[in-house]
């Protein structure tokens, strides 16, 4: 949907030529561009890194030779991997990777490397060790690293916006690559009860779209004043809590549909847990989240789809 003042150049991200002619009179750039999702199975590869790897180095690129110095990123809570856990007996501890074994006979909950253990799930911060575990995650963390590398090759600055379980208006509908809330509303607007994986207990953070996009005008008005050469990540998460199971539930709520259905399956690459810990983006940026999970609920059950806006 065209809007007023905004000039629209639609390409390749990988070609140099489009992306030259779309920084013609800019002085800082969001980098949103992504392929996103956990993927159909490790044949995506290509295309995932081609897209979010070499995409990104070809911006990056084009930036420095056209002297941009300000970017922001759209970054990932799946650089994470798991989030963080406590055992009673060991403290923090890093989750062990996922064993077919106990998904297959519905042991979900990670457990003490140690003592084996159940852990406690908690937020996680940015300076928690990076970990990805899918092919996804794998090139969120590169783009990352090259915008790192840029902002010291070239005396730029960069932030990473570590988005959470981003929803709201301008979701896709009926692709393997959507997140979760836009797969269980496509469900719903066919009439299908959404399916729930595992038991529907992993907790999320939902945050709104529309704090998502206040996030990065705050983190663009900040770059003036950072450091030539620095590189900086901030969690972007709503502080609620909740399950894939309480998405599933609010949404069939909220369009009149059948309940969910929790199926017990999974997918090896899926976390159990993650959620965030956005202080720093609130003490650095003062950024305060504004959409609660039941107004934004509330509102997703009608709002427009990406193919929506691009019909009109």
């Amino acid at each position: 949907m065209p809007l007023p003042g905004v000039t629209s150049v639609i390409g390749d991200l990988r070609d140099a030529a489009v992306v030259a002619n779309a920084l013609r009179g800019v002085d800082a750039v969001c980098h949103q561009a992504a392929m996103v999702g956990l993927g159909v199975d490790f044949a995506d590869a290509p295309n995932y890194a081609g897209t979010n790897d070499l995409g990104t180095a070809v911006l990056l690129a084009e930036m420095a030779q056209a002297h941009i110095r300000r970017l922001v990123l759209a970054g990932s809570m799946v650089v994470y991997g798991e989030g963080r856990y406590d055992c009673a007996a060991h403290g923090t501890v890093p989750a062990p990777p996922r064993r077919v074994a106990d998904l297959d006979e519905g042991r979900f909950e990670p457990r003490c490397p140690s003592c084996g253990a159940e852990l406690t799930p908690g937020p996680v911060t940015e300076d928690a060790p990076v970990d990805p575990r899918n092919v996804y995650a794998a090139t969120k963390l590169h783009q990352e690293h090259l915008a790192s590398a840029w902002a010291r090759a070239c005396g730029a600055v960069a932030v990473s916006l570590r988005y959470h379980n981003v929803y709201g208006p301008g979701l896709p509908r009926d692709t393997p690559y959507a997140g979760v809330a836009a797969l269980f509303r496509s469900a719903l607007a066919r009439g299908e009860a959404p399916r729930v994986f595992e038991d529907g207990g992993q907790r999320r953070d939902f945050v709104h779209v529309t704090d998502v996009a206040s996030a990065n005008a705050a983190a663009l008005a900040s770059l003036a004043d950072r450091e030539p050469g620095s590189f900086r990540a901030y969690n972007v998460g709503s502080g609620e809590i909740r399950t894939v199971g309480d998405l599933a539930s609010a949404l069939a709520a909220a369009c009149g549909g059948p309940a969910p259905v929790v199926t017990g399956e999974y997918r090896l690459g899926d976390v159990r847990h993650i959620t965030a810990d956005s202080r720093r983006l609130r003490a650095e940026l003062g950024w305060r989240p504004r959409v609660s999970f039941a107004d934004g609920m509330a509102e997703f059950a009608s709002a427009a789809s990406a193919e929506d806006y691009a019909r009109n």
